[in-house]
Formats: C-alpha cells, structure tokens, sequence
C-alpha cells in the first residue's frame, strides 16, 4: 500500500465500525421502545401520541334480549314479491264496500269471474259492477303479483265496457312500469283515446316495457326517428314477427309515397283488429267502422273529426252500458237540427221536441212529446238515461192521462226513485211498494214479479255468498250475485229472488230496489 493511503484507510475503518454500533444499538432497543407500524400509518401515530387511559369497568344492568339463546326463526321471500298494495279510484266512504273487499279470496277465482262474467242488462248491476270495479281495496293474497293481476283484470273489465276514462285511471294508478301486461294495456287504451303520445314517451326511456314490435315500429316513427322504425320495421319483417297483414299495414304507414295509386287495404276481420291497427288504418286515411268492433272502439267516435250520425250512435251504445254521463248524452242529442229521418235521427228529433217542450212548462206541450219521446229511448235502450235527465224537470208539471202515469214510471226509474214515490200514487202497487220500501201485500201470479215479491217478503239469503262476505269475500260475493242478475233478466225467477235476497241482506238495499223497479218497469 502507498503510503499516502495509509491515514485515508484507517479513518475509513474507524466510520464503518462506529456505524455498526450505533445499527446494533439501534437494534436492541427496539422491541422495547418503538411500536410495530400500523397498516395505516396516521393510526400508528395517534397510538403514540395519545396517553394510556385506563378503562372503566362496565356494568351490565340492563335486561337480557332473549329468554333464550335458540336461533329466531327467519321467514324468507323473493325480492320480486312485496307487500300487496291497495288499489282503486272510488274510497270506501263514497262506495260503502270495506277495504277488505278482495282480501279474502284467490285471485286466480277473481280474475275468472271479472273476466266470464256476462253482458248486464240492468242498469242498477252495471252502476254495482262499476262501483266494485273502482273500489279502494286491499289486493288479495299475500304478494304484489296477486294484486297486479286482479288490477289488470278489473282495468280490462272496464275497457271492454267502454269505460276508457276510469280504466286509464286506474291502470295508471296501478302503475303503467310494473310488467310489459301493465304497459301493453295503458298502450291500448292509450291509442283509442288518442293520448299515445305520453305512452311513447315513456317507452323510449324503458324499451324494455314491451315485447310488440309493433309498438316500437309505431312509437319510434311518432317521435320523427324514421330510421329506428324503418330499421326495426325491416328486422320484423325479414324474422316474420308480425301477421303479413300488419306488415302490409306498417308499410303503408312507413312509406307511404310508395302507395299513393294502391287501391285500399282489404278490411281486417273484427277479430284481427286491435287498438294499434285501428290507429294505424286511421293514419293511413282508411278508417274503420266501430259499429262491428267490441264497445271500447265506440270512443273514438265521440271525437270531433267523427260525424254527428257516428257520435249519436256511439252515445248511444255507450249510455246502454252506463259507460257515458247522461250530460254528455243529452250534449249529442241537442247539438243540432237533424238534416234527415229514419233511425238515430228520429229519435233526435223526439228527444228535441220533448226537451223544447219541458223548456216551455207547457203541460200540453209535453203531454204530446213525452210519449214518442219515451218511445225512442225504449227503441235505443236508454231509458234509465232518459229518466236521469228528465224526471226531475217532468215533476212539478201536472200531467194528465196516460203522460201522467208515464211520468209517475219515468220517475221511479230515475236516483230520486224513493222521493217519487212518496208523492205519486200508481195503479201498479208492487211497483210503489218497492219504491217506498214498504212490504208487499198483494202476491202476483208467478214470473219475474212473483221473484220480487218473494225477496222482499224476508226470504232467507243465499248462505254460500253470505258466508263468502263474512270471509272477506264480498268482492267475489258481488261478482256472483252480479252473474244471477243477468240470468233473472234472462227468465230465470229464482236466480233473480237469490240476487234480490242476498243483496239486501249485505246491506245494498238500495241496488236491490232500483234492480226490482227496473225489471218490473221496463218489463225486461
């Protein structure tokens, strides 16, 4: 070595040394004096920094949780399945029906009856089943699917009476997202009352709501994205997914420059006609016919594009299933002067003759007008109508003769039956018995009036459907008694005394009266 690095060395040895003593110092004390770090280092330094307080003693005085140390049983269901909900337009202090009015039965047997039950005759059934159907009640069962189906089913019921206006009501409120079943059938009703627009808008936002490709061909080309309903028309029709005949349909409504000397579409049959089709063949300018189409298509027909003649004879066919205000009925028929006779337009004029009449409080003057009137409301069945909107104009004139006893029937008919009675004193007793609720003396010989005479004289009820609503099952109770009615209409006298009976004794006195004073006035 050089002697030159001889000092340079030794002061290098003498700093590593001094290092590794002061890393084995380091080393040993350590584990007494420094805390491993913690996965999160600030955390490491508060245990440092804070001083070591010494922890109370705790006391356990409170008492103990559970008598056992067993496991509590769980109940366990489908996240699909909630709570079922309260569905209905109409509280329970407007109808008089208890909220527990569906609770009690299997839904499978409520959507059966609402669905099969038959066409009512009788005003008062039809005003009992639209009340049922718009109740506020419980849903039955124990989950939401129950009460949706029983919601679809009673929305459906009303669609098929013409009742558009509450069946959108209530579909609405049952909520139109629920299922593509909810959304197809708001869809429907939608398109005959003209308002798919709010139905297309929020279907753009949840394509997933329907499975009709034909909804989505339509919505698309409403919201003025021809491309979407072009492409989409195209995929249906290369996969076959609707009939050829809609497919003809949607491309006249897709590309309509490309059938301007085609002669018209040949008509669909009533059965393969649906709301979306009605609309399409509207759009195109071949509009169809509502009269042989199911009840619900006659809505469109009180539009103001629809000539006066439609409108009459839509009104007309909605009043007979009590799906129209009696208002609007006679705003149809007093709008304007009949250009022509025959048919709806001879029965404007008497209506008009007979209205003009009552204006004057002439009682000559509606002596001579209120027969031909009453003549064409029983040629268009609108007599309860007819009575709703004149029998409190026809009191206080004094008629004489046959007008008066028309008058005096004309009343009974109408919601003020037990005010007319009190003051009209008629040949037909059973008739004014009823009316005042008291109890016939004079038995008639047989028939639908002997029927009446029976269930008003204290006959027992039907046990089963009593027995029903004492079990929460009086939904379905009225649903059976509604069934009865129609066949009593139809000549059955015991079903009628059962439907009589029973209604009385769960307390519907009055649909009981106004069914008997309609089948022994209009003699159905």
């Amino acid at each position: 070595m050089m002697w030159w690095m001889m000092p340079f060395a030794r002061a290098v040895f003498k700093a590593c040394f001094a290092v590794a003593f002061a890393s084995d110092a380091v080393a040993q004390e350590a584990p007494a004096q420094r805390a491993p770090l913690s996965v999160i280092d600030w955390l490491g330094a508060q245990e440092t920094l804070l001083p070591t307080a010494k922890m109370p003693e705790m006391v356990l005085d409170e008492p103990p949780v559970s008598a056992t140390g067993a496991v509590p049983e769980v109940q366990v269901k489908p996240l699909t399945e909630g709570r079922p909900r309260q569905i209905g337009l109409v509280p329970s202090t407007v109808t008089g029906m208890p909220a527990t009015l569906w609770s009690g039965s299997e839904p499978a047997r409520l959507t059966k009856l609402i669905t099969s039950l038959p066409e009512l005759r009788l005003p008062a059934a039809q005003s009992l089943l639209y009340t049922l159907l718009l109740a506020d009640a419980q849903a039955p069962g124990q989950s939401a699917p129950a009460g949706d189906a029983l919601a679809l089913a009673r929305t459906t019921k009303l669609m098929s009476l013409g009742a558009l206006d509450p069946a959108m009501s209530l579909i609405e409120e049952a909520g139109v997202s629920t299922s593509p079943d909810h959304f197809d059938l708001w869809m429907q009703i939608s398109l005959l009352l003209g308002t798919e627009d709010r139905a297309c808008a929020r279907l753009s936002q949840a394509p997933h709501l329907t499975r009709d490709y034909g909804v989505r061909i339509f919505c698309a080309a409403r919201a003025g994205n021809w491309e979407n309903a072009s492409l989409t028309f195209g995929a249906a029709q290369a996969l076959k997914l609707m009939p050829d005949a809609k497919l003809m349909l949607f491309d006249r409504f897709l590309h309509p420059e490309g059938f301007e000397d085609a002669p018209p579409l040949p008509v669909p049959s009533p059965r393969e006609i649906d709301p979306l089709t009605f609309r399409l063949f509207e759009t195109i300018g071949e509009p169809l016919s509502t009269r042989p189409l199911p009840r619900a298509y006659a809505v469109a027909d009180l539009r103001d594009v629809a000539g006066w003649k439609a409108q009459l004879e839509a009104a007309e066919r909605l009043s007979r299933a009590g799906a129209l205000p009696h208002n609007q009925l006679l705003g149809y028929l007093t709008s304007r002067r009949p250009a022509a006779s025959g048919g709806v337009w001879d029965r404007v004029a008497a209506f008009q003759r007979f209205d003009t009449a009552l204006n004057t409080a002439s009682a000559e003057a509606v002596s001579k007008t209120l027969l031909p009137a009453w003549q064409a409301a029983e040629m268009a069945a609108i007599e309860v109508p007819f009575a709703a909107l004149f029998a409190e104009r026809l009191r206080p004139i004094a008629l004489e003769g046959p007008a008066k006893e028309r008058a005096a029937l004309i009343a009974l008919l109408s919601p003020e039956f037990d005010a007319a009675a009190a003051t009209q004193i008629l040949d037909r007793q059973l008739v004014t018995q009823i009316a005042r609720g008291e109890l016939p003396q004079d038995r008639p010989e047989g028939g639908l009036p002997l029927a009446v005479y029976q269930a008003f004289r204290g006959l027992p009820p039907r046990p089963d459907l009593l027995a029903a609503a004492q079990q929460n099952r009086l939904g379905e109770a009225i649903l059976e008694i509604l069934k009865l009615l129609q066949q009593g209409t139809e000549g059955d006298p015991v079903a009628l005394r059962d439907a009589l009976t029973t209604l009385r004794a769960l307390g519907f006195e009055d649909a009981a009266r106004r069914a008997a004073l309609e089948v022994l006035i209009l003699e159905l």
